[in-house]
């Protein structure tokens, strides 16, 4: 094949023009077919004049682009879509390092397994789930919603079971989200997160955050881009550890009753935080979309978290997911139905939470000794001020400790360092003067 598609083409097509917008909005087109494997790109120099940018913007477009192996070539003999090498992988999380035995790895925001719950009764109770073995698609186990409801910070109509919290959110977007739309998320936000809204060919528009949660300049702005979507976490920040006040709770219901944007709430750090549960639902019940993961409290192969929605956009998502499983295992939807009744549970999860505080708050102490500016609040991590990211990950890395850039988190300019706390206990201080030197470069 040997079309081409010359640069007004694009121009009318590629409305975000930084490096990021236009990377993905290309692979996009490729991905809906509009540009075919073999279709040959326009010139760089060509492309930019009709956008009104800079080769040079075109020229790193491109080149992630190529890295990816969805175009190829260069030079005099021109560049082509090789579309048909493409295999979507998450930047992100696929850049995680391996980092020795040596290593002190602070890079996964993950529970200590010590201070989980033990699963032995659960799963058994699980194997006596009611309509086990049915193929039956059903959305969520009857046991499990009465669970769920009993703290659910507002009266949903429907609810859905999903094989965990990320699931949960790749598997809405899809079913609620087209390529191309705009989807407005917190900044920064967990790099999975950015990874599924990359790979599903969004147009992501940053609200940025202060200690309050999301800024309402911010949002507002935001909202000019008219997105399908707005994602934040509510509850406490899976990257910061901040919560969102009440207040701007308040502020944010306010400045959205005009739109019809939905509203993604994602709870993936749920009970571990001391932060009690509210959500925009109890303002906007029919386009809220909240997430409750039990992978921290209760544990990551449990694979389960629940939704809840308006019955109407819970039939979208559970449409969707009749193309591949279908249902959550009834086995675990049941396990963790016992669990959240068992009061032994109950007080691991209380001992978890008080520990993963002290662990957390003790290395941000310790920076502020130093100090080293580190977000307050609570969750798995902290979220550290650096003056280079680059010059403090080399500088953490030579001390043997693995930790990460906070570019990984944002699409916007960052100047952090995200380091796990919840397996942090005897080497709190070392990694505090590690992080006092790698903050500031001279």
């Amino acid at each position: 094949m040997n079309d081409a598609r010359d640069a007004d083409w694009f121009a009318q097509r590629l409305k975000d023009r930084t490096i990021r917008g236009i990377a993905i909005e290309t692979s996009a087109l490729i991905r809906g077919g509009a540009l075919p494997v073999g279709t040959k790109l326009p010139a760089i120099r060509d492309l930019a004049f009709a956008l009104g940018i800079s080769p040079a913007t075109i020229s790193h477009a491109w080149h992630e682009l190529r890295r990816q192996k969805i175009i190829s070539g260069r030079g005099r003999n021109g560049t082509w879509v090789s579309g048909d090498r493409f295999m979507a992988q998450p930047a992100r999380l696929a850049s995680v390092g391996n980092y020795g035995k040596g290593a002190l790895d602070l890079t996964a925001a993950v529970p200590d397994v010590t201070l989980l719950p033990q699963l032995a009764q659960a799963m058994a109770y699980g194997a006596s789930a009611e309509n086990l073995n049915s193929y039956e698609r059903s959305r969520i186990l009857p046991e499990l919603e009465i669970e769920a409801r009993k703290t659910w910070p507002y009266e949903p109509e429907a609810f859905l079971a999903t094989n965990g919290g990320y699931n949960a959110v790749y598997t809405l977007i899809h079913a609620l989200v087209l390529p191309g739309a705009s989807v407005a998320v917190e900044d920064p936000t967990g790099m999975r997160l950015l990874d599924i809204l990359e790979d599903r060919g969004v147009r992501i528009i940053p609200v940025t955050c202060d200690n309050e949660g999301p800024t309402p300049s911010s949002l507002e702005e935001a909202l000019k881009f008219r997105p399908v979507a707005f994602l934040f976490q509510p509850r406490v920040h899976s990257v910061t550890g901040q919560s969102v006040s009440p207040q701007r709770m308040e502020r944010l219901a306010e400045i959205l009753r005009e739109t019809d944007t939905l509203i993604v709430e994602d709870d993936g750090v749920a009970d571990i935080s001391e932060a009690p549960r509210h959500s925009l639902g109890r303002f906007y019940p029919d386009r809220v979309i909240h997430i409750l993961s039990y992978s921290k409290t209760h544990g990551p192969d449990l694979r389960l978290a629940v939704l809840s929605s308006s019955r109407a956009i819970v039939e979208q998502i559970q449409s969707y997911r009749s193309f591949s499983a279908g249902w959550t295992s009834r086995i675990l939807q049941a396990a963790a139905a016992w669990l959240l009744r068992d009061e032994a549970t109950h007080e691991t999860l209380r001992q978890a939470r008080a520990i993963y505080q002290t662990r957390r708050g003790n290395l941000v102490a310790a920076l502020r000794e130093r100090n080293v500016e580190a977000a307050s609040g609570g969750g798995l991590c902290a979220w550290v001020c650096v003056s280079s990211e680059p010059f403090a990950m080399v500088t953490m890395a030579a001390r043997g400790i693995a930790v990460h850039p906070g570019a990984k988190f944002s699409i916007l300019p960052s100047s952090h360092l995200r380091v796990a706390t919840a397996t942090l206990s005897n080497r709190c201080k070392e990694v505090a003067d590690a992080i006092a030197l790698a903050a500031v470069h001279r």
